[in-house]
């Protein structure tokens, strides 16, 4: 579980700086709006995530990609769109501070990200006899 969690986390890490840089290109050179840049951001570093999970942290080459890809894109789409409900809310609703509310909604979001990915994107078909 430890080398899983040390993978889990440089993955992440890694797709989080792909996204940061593709946003940043597509913004200030190319003046992409941001919400669309941002969609280009995730896009890119879904790559990044599905790749590095499916081989370093969850070990998964032997699941089929036409399973593990679209059960991972939906994952992703699912942790992206709870990250923006959760941290909408706490916003909205609690005096926490931004930075106290983004550190629980990532915390809580790489935790939902990494059992779905494990319990179900990436987990192996059940063997029928």
């Amino acid at each position: 579980m430890t080398r899983q969690l040390f993978w889990f986390g440089v993955v992440g890490v890694s797709a989080m700086l792909l996204h940061f840089a593709l946003v940043t290109l597509a913004l200030v050179p190319l003046g992409v709006a941001p919400l669309v840049a941002n969609v280009l951001g995730f896009l890119g570093a879904f790559q990044i995530s599905y790749w590095g999970h499916r081989r370093f942290t969850f070990e998964a080459r032997h699941v089929p990609h036409r399973q593990a890809l679209p059960r991972f894109f939906g994952v992703s789409c699912l942790s992206f769109c709870v990250n923006e409900a959760m941290y909408f809310l706490l916003l909205r609703c609690t005096p926490l501070d931004y930075r106290v509310s983004l550190a629980i909604v990532l915390f809580a979001v790489a935790v939902l990200t990494f059992v779905l990915g494990k319990l179900w994107a990436f987990a192996s078909a059940p063997h029928t006899n």
